[in-house]
């Protein structure tokens, strides 16, 4: 609010003000202390005497709007114009009635204008100017905050004539629904553009007809064939994105039915998990998809059990059955070595596999064998009969038909020297003075060829031990196992004839020779491994099995002589 006017609010101007808001700009009531308003721009406010005037203040010295004459009964408090106004009234100009409801008093954010006493305004250096109250060109006066509108750059062209209660009229075909028959919707291409009377921007034809020669062209329909087709192309779109989404975050994997035609030979490797196993699958066209593949294998009791090797199994199988084949061994292509297995008959069952001639791998081992990877420790006994006995580890192998033999071998090897490590041979053989860990493996060899079960291996390395003391009375150090005996000659006999297994200088014959025999006489497992390292203590030192099922032990010798006998007779033996 300034101090010579009214706010724009409703508050009134002066504290003693009963008015509030806008009740003075209609010209209707007088404001408080102020003059009726007489259609004179020069009247000035009248103020009883002892009665606040808001205008006894002293010009500012540089007001641009100081007036030259007020009337003479009312205190002029701009009655001194500044030497140097550029706006100072020069020459007195007639009264102009002044527009109903005027008042300078509203807040401008400027100091407010004393009220216009007819004076014309000087010109700003340039001459006489117009009267901006009195001529057609003239600004229009001040409006109250109410009624206040920004005035246009240019003059407003004339409104156009239409009625504002008529509401106005579609012209659009679409919302029209004009057609070849409607003749009050007419359109800019419902007329050929050959006639001459008729200009593209005018409405009628010859002789005022608003369809002129052309045809009407009917566009409703296509309109709203178009905007259908829009409509059920956008409904089919969502319906498939949102059914599309559906199915990738709840339905079903994708995944094909049945067992499956053909055959496949997939390769899986050790360490490989459900995810893993289900992608190798997929890429050779086993199953439809990774997540068919794990939820059946979660699915399947036996599922997690599925190992590491060569499976032959169908093209665009269910996942389903691909694991149930997994689980099943007989599926596998692999080359399973069993505990105790000696190396001429893994030579034959690879050649077999492998569909090479007899003997072909057998040949490949002799000549590569130092190629293989056998460790240092291996012995180079000349009276060793095969370098890689022992080094075969007993496991199951994955087997393509484009594997060779010098690669599978290799395999056993690294798989024989990886199992090697993870056990002490080097203390066991400091522990019970053999030399180094190629007797260490012998003695492995022999206890899984002799013994039955795991509590047989421990009693049976005991034995061994015991038989190899120096102290060793009984037996003078000899073994007398026949299961060396046997791997000299090939063979796995039970009945051995006294005088055929005492005579044969072999070193591997055990009857003949005190002390280990050269090499391994087999490829030990992995019980027969930790048996070796953890024998028994309780003094046996024979064994023999009565009906090759079980193994009875003893310590003395009488009491193996008893068993002994009984088994002569069971047998026939003399």
């Amino acid at each position: 609010m300034t101090e010579y006017g009214r706010g724009p609010g409703s508050e009134p101007w002066h504290p003693e003000d009963p008015l509030y808001g806008d009740q003075g700009w209609g010209g209707q009531q007088p404001a408080h202390g102020q003059a009726p308003y007489d259609g004179q721009y020069g009247a000035q406010q009248q103020y009883p005497q002892g009665q606040y005037d808001p205008y006894q203040q002293q010009a500012q010295p540089h007001d641009p709007y100081a007036q030259q004459h007020y009337q003479q009964q009312a205190h002029d408090p701009y009655g001194q114009q500044p030497a140097h106004d550029p706006y100072a009234q020069q020459h007195q100009q007639p009264h102009q009635p002044q527009q109903p409801g005027y008042d300078a008093g509203w807040d401008t954010g400027q100091q407010a204008m004393p009220p216009y006493d007819g004076q014309p305004a000087a010109t700003y250096g340039y001459g006489e100017t117009n009267d901006y109250y009195g001529t057609p060109d003239a600004y229009p006066p001040p409006q109250p905050p109410g009624r206040r509108e920004t005035a246009p750059a240019e003059a407003p062209e004339p409104a156009p004539d239409w009625n504002p209660e008529e509401p106005p009229e579609e012209t659009h075909p679409f919302f029209t629904g004009a057609d070849e028959k409607d003749d009050k919707a007419p359109r800019d291409d419902d007329y050929d553009d050959e006639d001459e009377d008729h200009p593209r921007d005018s409405r009628r034809g010859k002789g005022g007809d608003r369809r002129g020669k052309g045809k009407k062209k009917n566009r409703s329909g296509c309109a709203c064939l178009v905007l259908s087709l829009v409509m059920v192309a956008g409904v089919g779109g969502a319906g498939y994105f949102g059914y599309t989404f559906y199915q990738d975050r709840f339905g079903p994997a994708p995944d094909y039915s049945g067992s499956g035609s053909g055959s496949v030979e997939v390769e899986i490797p050790k360490g490989a998990y459900g995810y893993d196993i289900g992608n190798i699958l997929k890429k050779a066209g086993v199953v439809k998809s990774v997540d068919a593949f794990v939820s059946a294998q979660n699915e399947n009791p036996k599922g997690k059990s599925i190992q590491a090797g060569v499976y032959l199994l169908h093209s665009q199988m269910s996942a389903a059955e691909a694991v149930k084949m997994m689980v099943d061994p007989k599926s596998q292509n692999l080359l399973v070595i069993p505990e105790g297995t000696r190396n001429v008959a893994i030579y034959a069952l690879l050649d077999e596999r492998l569909g090479l001639d007899k003997g072909t791998t057998k040949k490949i081992a002799k000549s590569k064998s130092g190629e293989l990877g056998l460790p240092d420790w291996a012995s180079k006994n000349t009276d060793v009969k095969d370098p890689l006995e022992g080094f075969l580890y007993p496991a199951a192998y994955p087997l393509t038909k484009e594997t060779k033999p010098e690669a599978m071998l290799k395999k056993m090897v690294e798989r024989s020297n990886e199992e090697y490590k993870k056990l002490d041979l080097q203390g066991t053989a400091k522990k019970y003075k053999l030399d180094g860990p190629w007797q260490v493996l012998t003695v492995a060899s022999l206890v899984q060829a002799e013994g039955l079960t795991h509590d047989d291996f421990r009693k049976m390395a005991e034995v061994v031990y015991n038989r190899l003391k120096p102290n060793n009375t009984v037996t003078n150090r000899k073994l007398e196992f026949d299961s060396a005996y046997n791997y000299l000659t090939n063979q796995s006999k039970i009945k051995i004839g006294s005088k055929e297994i005492r005579t044969n200088p072999d070193p591997y014959n055990t009857y003949y020779h005190a002390g280990l025999p050269p090499g391994p006489i087999g490829n030990p497992g992995d019980e027969a491994l930790r048996a070796t390292l953890s024998p028994t203590s309780g003094g046996w030192m024979f064994f023999i099995s009565l009906d090759g099922k079980k193994t009875q032990f003893t310590r003395t010798a009488a009491e193996h002589e008893k068993l002994n006998e009984k088994f002569k007779e069971k047998h026939g033996l003399q």
